[in-house]
């Protein structure tokens, strides 16, 4: 049972009929040839181990008195060895040790098939008939090995990358599958390798910025008992994307688990940054009673050197990372890119658009507090505990 493999690429093809099997393999490794980035591109198993095939003619042994277990056994003992197949042993009176026996050939009298054919079938210690007399020998091949995946055989096509990622390499295997065809009936194709893990891992790792970037929104919601000030502060999420995305383009770096914990990491200074603003825009709003545009302004220009520190310090402590200066530093590279790409382009989003958003978002909204709380200054369900 093949339990996986670690090498980048594996295909996996896995049927009942082991030459339907090979037929659509071979297909397909004629499609896989045409990608240059593959190395290495070879079959799994050995699908043309060279053997040398013994077909026993029954009548013509019948007629010499020799059975197809004569034969065997004459073949076993001069290819191989009779350990196996006819343990004997023999004890020592002396000692008392016992000792197994075996018949065998030695190999240096079994050099080619006319040695095959010259063997004797030896019924009651005759030279005669030998193998070529009741049988026909012959080269040929057969699978030198058998891999089972669910108690089904499977070819198996691997390969190992030069000069190009993963990703980029897992699309372009894709496109050759495609181009081969959908297999025959009651053939199944599995792509396995590194390919499946990197997948699963992108997979999850999306869901689980998707599902965090909602529970921001709904924790912000919560806070600002608003959604659409909790909608101002998640709208610099696109902005650091983008940054991230430009950064690794820029820098001709490949979206890996690295970077896409750096883009994270950047998604979370830059809502505490966008967090930090409104929370000053919105509080100047209400105590003071302006505009939502004035409101805005005075929240970017308040709030301007605490987001400028924050967003300088993450990026200078990048730097060096991003350099990939020293051994395997190259590994961790992409998070220092990630991150300061998308603070960059999310600190300017913070400073020049978060306030245009907020405006317009916050346009004719009432000053008063949407908030229930009777112990809340702000709520118009206040009651004053000294009256």
């Amino acid at each position: 049972m093949n339990f996986g493999s670690p090498t980048p690429v594996e295909i996996a093809v896995t049927g009942h009929d082991l030459s339907a099997d090979r037929g659509y393999a071979e297909k397909l490794m004629a499609g896989l040839r045409q990608i240059k980035s593959l190395r290495d591109l070879q079959f799994g198993q050995p699908l043309d181990y060279p053997t040398i095939n013994i077909d026993v003619d029954r009548e013509r042994a019948g007629q010499l008195g020799v059975t197809v277990e004569d034969v065997g056994r004459s073949l076993v003992a001069a290819t191989s060895s009779s350990r196996l197949v006819a343990p004997n042993y023999w004890k020592d009176p002396k000692s008392g040790n016992a000792y197994q026996l075996q018949v065998e050939v030695p190999q240096s009298l079994m050099t080619s098939i006319s040695d095959v054919e010259n063997i004797p079938v030896m019924v009651d210690g005759a030279q005669r008939p030998l193998v070529s007399d009741v049988a026909e020998v012959y080269y040929g091949s057969m699978p030198g090995e058998y891999d089972r995946y669910n108690q089904q055989r499977m070819v198996t096509l691997v390969a190992n990358l030069g000069r190009e990622d993963l990703g980029r390499v897992t699309a372009s295997i894709d496109a050759a599958i495609r181009k081969v065809g959908p297999p025959p009936r009651g053939v199944d194709l599995d792509v396995r390798g590194q390919i499946t893990p990197m997948r699963q891992t992108f997979s999850n790792l999306t869901i689980g910025v998707a599902l965090a970037i909602v529970t921001i929104f709904l924790l912000l919601a919560a806070n600002f008992q608003s959604l659409r000030l909790a909608f101002v502060v998640i709208s610099t999420t696109p902005a650091v994307v983008a940054g991230s995305a430009l950064a690794l383009l820029l820098t001709g770096t490949t979206l890996n688990l690295q970077s896409f914990m750096g883009a994270i990491m950047a998604i979370g200074v830059a809502v505490a940054n966008a967090i930090l603003l409104v929370t000053f825009a919105e509080d100047h709003r209400r105590g003071s009673d302006v505009s939502s545009d004035d409101a805005a302004v005075e929240g970017a220009k308040a709030r301007l050197r605490p987001i400028l520190m924050t967003a300088t310090a993450m990026i200078a402590g990048m730097i060096p990372m991003a350099l990939a200066l020293g051994e395997g530093a190259e590994q961790t590279a992409p998070l220092g890119r990630a991150v300061i790409g998308g603070l960059l382009l999310a600190t300017l989003s913070t400073l020049f658009i978060l306030p245009t958003i907020y405006a317009a978002m916050q346009h004719n909204v009432s000053t008063r507090s949407a908030s229930l709380d009777p112990d809340d200054q702000q709520s118009s369900e206040f009651e004053d505990q000294r009256r």
